[in-house]
């Protein structure tokens, strides 16, 4: 089946676990095509490759988990930065262990209210 028509657009969203509390964040290339037929249908892609839509069923990239919160853009990152001024061991964006041990996926000291809270 042939396309016959396509229109790109550029999105971000934020992304927070509520299982484990790991925040990350990803832009997508959304693809909207119209085939031969008059069927309109639509393509993600993500760091250059094709990957189902983040808003039908998002997946935690830490746990695995499908229980995730969508956000605008740049929420994760606020929350890093707000939890970069304050002191104290409890909220260092530093690894925790030995230096150099491999800690696996990065870990974020935040707590997932810190990404709800209205300014």
């Amino acid at each position: 089946m042939s396309e016959i028509a396509a229109t790109t657009v550029h999105e971000a969203y934020a992304f927070a676990c509520m299982r484990c509390g790991y925040g990350w964040e990803q832009s997508y290339e959304i693809e909207h095509h119209v085939d031969v037929y008059g069927h309109e249908f639509v393509t993600y892609t993500a760091d250059g490759e094709r990957v189902p839509s983040p808003l039908s069923t998002p997946t935690c990239t830490n746990c695995g988990g499908h229980v995730v919160r969508i956000m605008r853009a740049g929420r994760v990152a606020d929350v890093q930065k707000l939890l970069q001024r304050r002191p104290g061991p409890a909220h260092t964006a530093e690894p925790a262990g030995p230096a150099g041990a491999d800690t696996g996926p990065e870990r974020h000291p935040w707590r997932l209210a810190d990404l709800f809270h209205r300014r």
